[in-house]
């Protein structure tokens, strides 16, 4: 059997991210407006955006899916019929969602429906139930196995979609009740708290003993990655591949999609020729280092190999090696010589060879080493606050445009 390569769909959460996943070859898009979607403390879109990202998008031959995909009661029902009606019209490719009113709602109105893994679909009898009612692809529950996955893609004939890489839930596909009960924030309606990624102190209720419950946070599961065993995912035969993250920044949505782009693109053009087996343990080696730049909780290969038996975070917030500090903004931008007036606004050094990152709505990021500096047209080694410099850009940027510094992140 001939496997088609797969989709490679990206998070996005505002124009910035969305910039960042279409320069660094996602397929498709998904995002999700402010309401009905599971990360509602993402900054999100409005309903007048809707038009805009699907333009953005098609332009540039990827896919845009918005995602309805919480709880919805029945006096948001009127609302739910509205979005749907102009994401029909601004021309978005597809929902996902798993609430059987949006289903029906959408069907009506011809919408492709993609299954939200709130579904929990994790055999090949309640695949055959969605097929029948109208569903074009289903996202996969996070516990089945690659085993699994190709049982039900065998049995079902399908389009199955899978996570590739980020968060995990300490929940069953992420039916959780603790930020809820806590906060009165429902995970269901997406706007978990993660509570469950916090430090915990329990204390003995007939004594004086306490224990702070942090040095595993066994609430906390390490984030997804399946580079390490890409080939047997892409084996699979599914239809799309994607990465979880809307609620995360501009650089961990470039750097992923970018990684992964690669490494699908090279393992389909090179697989099977003479020395590709280790050339490609290489490869992934060297993107390895490249995902563990950016936001994450450590890396684990989830439920794809088998029950990822006490694969808990061990520290808090995030792993990543590298983090941003914020610099200044570019003043000015002259495109024929492609340099940039940047006005350093922050208490911090900036020296030769350095990295750094542009970030603004028309450009996404982009991410550069400066190989030189002036003032006032004279060379210089470093600069400092509010010194006005210039900077030659490897891409056009924008007035306004923040400028980030690239650190070493101490762990």
């Amino acid at each position: 059997m001939k496997i088609i390569k797969p989709e490679l769909l990206a998070p996005v959460q505002d124009y910035i991210t969305l910039k960042a996943a279409l320069e660094n070859g996602a397929d498709a898009v998904y995002f999700g407006i402010v309401g009905f979607n599971m990360r509602a403390n993402a900054k999100n879109f409005a309903l007048k955006d809707l038009k805009k990202i699907a333009q953005l998008c098609h332009k540039q031959n990827v896919k845009a899916y918005l995602a309805l995909n919480t709880i919805v009661f029945d006096n948001e029902l009127k609302n739910v019929e509205k979005i749907l009606k102009t994401a029909k019209k601004a021309g978005v490719d597809a929902i996902i969602a798993w609430d059987m009113a949006v289903v029906t709602l959408a069907k009506k109105l011809k919408l492709e429906v993609h299954l939200s893994t709130q579904a929990s679909v994790a055999n090949s009898q309640a695949a055959v139930f969605y097929k029948n009612q109208g569903i074009k692809r289903i996202v996969l529950a996070r516990e089945c196995t690659l085993e699994q996955i190709k049982k039900i893609k065998k049995q079902t004939k399908i389009n199955l979609e899978l996570f590739i890489h980020g968060a995990m839930c300490v929940s069953q596909s992420g039916r959780c009740f603790l930020s809820e009960f806590l906060y009165n924030k429902s995970a269901n309606r997406g706007a978990c708290l993660q509570p469950c990624r916090r430090e915990y102190l329990i204390k003995q209720i007939e004594g004086e003993e306490e224990l702070i419950l942090g040095q595993n946070y066994v609430l906390s599961p390490k984030d997804l990655c399946t580079l390490p065993f890409l080939e047997k995912i892409l084996e699979a035969g599914v239809a799309s591949l994607k990465i979880e993250g809307r609620n995360r920044n501009p650089e961990y949505v470039a750097t992923v999609t970018k990684v992964y782009r690669g490494a699908i693109d090279w393992h389909f053009k090179n697989k099977g020729k003479n020395g590709w087996q280790k050339k490609w343990a290489e490869l992934k080696n060297n993107l390895m280092k490249e995902l563990e730049k950016v936001y994450h909780r450590g890396l684990s290969s989830g439920f794809y190999l088998g029950q990822p038996i006490n694969q808990w975070s061990e520290s808090y917030g995030s792993q990543a090696t590298e983090q941003k500090i914020h610099l200044g903004k570019v003043l000015h931008y002259y495109p024929k010589i492609q340099v940039a007036e940047i006005l350093i606004q922050a208490n911090k050094k900036l020296t030769l060879d350095e990295e750094i990152i542009f970030e603004g709505e028309k450009i996404g990021i982009i991410k550069q080493k400066v190989l030189s500096m002036q003032i006032n047209h004279k060379k210089i080694k470093s600069a400092q606050q509010d010194d006005i410099i210039a900077i030659k850009t490897e891409k056009p940027v924008c007035k306004n445009d923040l400028v980030y510094k690239l650190i070493k992140r101490v762990l």
